[in-house]
This record gives structure tokens, C-alpha cells and sequence, in this order.
């Protein structure tokens, strides 16, 4: 940490979306961050060949071992989520591939929480198997199934919370230390709750991983992702995946992204009125069978919310009759609300996910895990991310397809 971030580890959460990890440029005064798109750099004193020499203390050298604007994002990360150090990937799916191939080997156990991301969901179940990894994917929203599933060889627990897409919570300080009694880590998949929301570390947590194309970037415009944790591991993963698996994020896209976190605090402030305004909307529309807000007292875990999450974020969960058609109506005749994939932007976007059709190709659910998920979603969910409209207007539009 230099001098400049010791001070800002002091200031407001705003604060330190604008400034950290910022500093104006020394030779031309910008006070916007500089995009350094170079992908090599001079320098005036010798380096070795391979990165795995590098030092704290080495010059930039070349963009996939480091970047100038990659690396202000990445202390602007480290900042806000109160940890050491930040390693920086080009999607979210990198940042978890990364964490799973860089700290797992043949032998080691992991377990996953059973409703997450469905890519996460399908890399863990059919790809990690290959590399001789076995998985237990368990209901992490169930303390005491999180307790059984742990085993001697267990080395990694991985959790998502709020989860996707029915939004179910995970107690992060109950699981940390439950994890970190049987000798393994924590890693928290926090892409829904942000920052703003919820600090993983600060409860425990060993590592936190952010999609940043969702809240973090906020524009739908920059793919990227994040891990951020202890010095030692996060160095692990820079020099085994960034360095090495080679799937660095982009200058440009780290650019885009330092751009959105400067709002990210006002933002969330925004989605959380939005989305509550819309819940509350959906709660009482005579089509709707059932709404999945954290913020919302009906919801099964509000209190844990309560206590977990400083802001419940922007994403809403619904069921309906007929979702299927309902889907295609609004592909047709949403106004407002884009009817498309991923969350997290200015705009709001909702996306009609099939519970068979999930559990077919992603989750995989035994008898008993099917029948908990179709508690929270039915025979499928609409996944809606309530953006920064005016919530009278997201209202009406989802009115417009709603029957009756």
C-alpha cells in the first residue's frame, strides 16, 4: 500500500471509489486515470526473461505481466474491499477459473455452493473432474450442510451470495469459520452485492471475486473480472493464471471499468431504491406468483440480509404463470427493460431462465436439491436487473407483458 492509499483506507466508501488507486499523472498533471495501451515498455536497467523472476519492485515490462492502468484498478479493488492485493482477469469466468486452477490440484475436494453462476456451475461439475478434483456442490444457504460436506482433503469452499439467479444468501462468517477449521479456504463470489453491499474479508472471507462487466464496470460496456485477497495467494494466481493462462484484462477495459466504480456508490444507491420500488410493485401484481428480494421482509433470509448487506442491491426474482410465453411477449414488447442476458448496467434488463433447462445443463440437482431450488423458482424465474430508470416507468413496461 503507498502513501496515497493509506490515507484514502481512512476516507469514505465514495471517496475511495474516485480516488484510489488514482494519482494525477507526474509529468502531465491529468487528473483522469492515464489508458496506457502499450504492450511492452522500455526499460533502463536489466530484467530477466521470464516473469517468474519479477519482484514487487520491477519496472513494467510487459502488459500481460503488469500494466500501469490494469494495476490502478487493481489497488482501486484492493481498497474497497479492504484487502491486499488485487489480480485483475478479462471476464469473471477467468478470475474463478483462475482461483480453481491456481489453489486446487489432483486430490484436493471442493465444495461449491449448488446455485451459482451457471458458468462456474458447468466448469466445476464437467471440467475440474478431468484435472482429478472432486466437487461437492451443497445448499451453502444450509450452514449444517456446509459443515457435512467438508472433509479431510477439502481445500477450497466457494460460495456466491446472493445467488444466482434465485438470490438465496450464504452466512459468510459462519462458513469462513467453518472452512478455515477444516484447513481450507473461502473464496466469495460477491458480484451481486458489490462492495457498497457486502465486504467478504472483513467477515471472514480469504479471497473475494467480482464479475467487474456487472455493478463494478455498471455500463454493459468492459467484460472483466477480479480476485482480491492475502499478498501471498493472490500472487500465486497472477503468476500461475494471469502470467501464465495468459487471460489478462485489457488497458482499455480497465479504463472503462476505473470510469463506473467512480459512480459505484451512487449507483447501488439508485438500483436498491429502484429495484425495491419494483418489488414491491411485482409483490403485489395479481400475476405474479412470487418475488425474491432481499430487501423485501418476505423474503426467507431478510434478516441475514440485514445483518450481511449495507445496500440489497439491484436484482429481482419473480415467478409467473406461463414464464415461457411470458418471455416471448417481452422479447416483442418491452419499451423500456432490455430483454437480454447479464446485469449490473444503467439499463435494465430481465431474462426468463427454465428450471429444467438449468438443471439439465448447469446445476445438475439430485431429487431433493431440485425440489429446494424449485421453492425459490418454480417451473423457471425471470432474472431481472433493475436498472437506473425511473421505477415508474420499469414498472409500467413490465405492466405492459404482465396478464391481467
Amino acid at each position: 500500500m503507498n502513501d496515497n492509499e493509506h490515507v484514502l483506507s481512512s476516507t469514505g466508501l465514495s471517496t475511495q471509489c474516485i480516488h484510489g488507486g488514482e494519482r494525477p499523472d507526474p509529468l502531465t498533471g491529468a487528473s483522469s486515470p492515464n489508458l496506457v495501451m502499450s504492450s511492452t515498455f522500455t526499460v533502463d536497467e536489466p530484467v530477466g526473461f521470464s516473469a517468474n523472476a519479477l519482484t514487487d519492485a520491477a519496472p513494467f515490462v510487459y502488459t500481460r505481466w503488469g500494466n500501469p492502468t490494469v494495476q490502478q484498478l487493481e489497488r482501486k479493488l484492493a481498497l474497497l474491499e479492504s484487502g491486499p492485493d488485487c489480480q485483475c482477469f478479462a471476464s469473471g469466468m477467468g478470475a474463478a477459473s483462475a482461483t480453481f486452477l491456481s489453489l486446487l490440484e489432483t486430490g484436493d475436494h471442493l465444495v461449491l455452493s449448488d446455485t451459482c453462476y451457471a458458468g462456474i456451475a458447468e466448469f466445476a461439475r464437467h471440467g475440474l473432474p478431468r484435472y482429478g478434483i472432486e466437487v461437492s456442490a451443497v445448499d451453502t444457504s444450509d450452514v449444517r450442510a456446509v459443515e457435512d460436506a467438508l472433509r479431510d482433503d477439502t481445500r477450497l469452499v466457494w460460495i456466491e451470495t446472493p445467488a444466482n439467479p434465485i438470490l438465496k444468501l450464504s452466512d459468510i462468517e459462519a462458513i469462513s469459520k467453518l472452512a478455515h477449521d477444516a484447513g481450507a479456504l473461502l473464496a466469495v463470489d460477491s458480484t451481486f452485492a458489490t462492495p457498497v453491499a457486502t465486504k467478504p474479508l472483513l467477515r471472514g472471507a480469504d479471497l473475494v471475486m467480482h464479475s467487474l462487466t456487472k455493478y463494478l464496470g455498471g455500463h454493459g460496456d468492459a467484460l472483466g473480472g477480479a480476485v482480491i485477497g492475502p499478498s501471498d495467494i493472490i500472487g500465486r494466481l497472477r503468476r500461475e493464471a494471469a502470467i501464465h493462462h495468459g487471460g489478462v484484462l485489457s488497458p482499455f477495459n480497465a479504463w472503462l471499468i476505473l470510469r463506473g466504480i467512480a459512480t459505484l456508490k451512487l449507483r447501488m444507491a439508485a438500483h436498491q431504491s429502484n429495484a425495491l420500488s419494483v418489488a414491491r410493485f411485482l409483490e403485489d401484481h395479481p400475476a405474479v406468483k412470487r418475488v425474491l428480494y432481499p430487501g423485501l421482509p418476505s423474503h426467507p433470509q431478510h434478516d441475514l440480509a440485514k445483518t450481511q448487506m449495507e445496500n440489497f442491491s439491484g436484482m429481482v426474482s419473480f415467478q409467473v404463470d406461463d414464464g415461457a410465453a411470458i418471455s416471448r411477449k417481452m422479447m416483442s414488447s418491452l419499451e423500456v427493460i432490455h430483454y437480454a442476458v447479464s446485469l449490473g448496467h444503467h439499463r435494465s434488463l430481465v431474462y426468463w431462465l427454465d428450471t429444467n433447462e438449468l438443471n439439465e445443463n448447469s446445476f445438475q440437482f439430485d431429487s431433493t436439491g431440485l425440489a429446494r431450488y424449485r421453492e425459490f423458482a418454480g417451473d423457471g424465474i425471470f432474472r431481472l436487473s433493475v436498472g437506473l430508470e425511473d421505477a415508474e416507468d420499469i414498472q409500467a413496461d413490465l405492466d405492459r407483458v404482465l396478464p391481467g
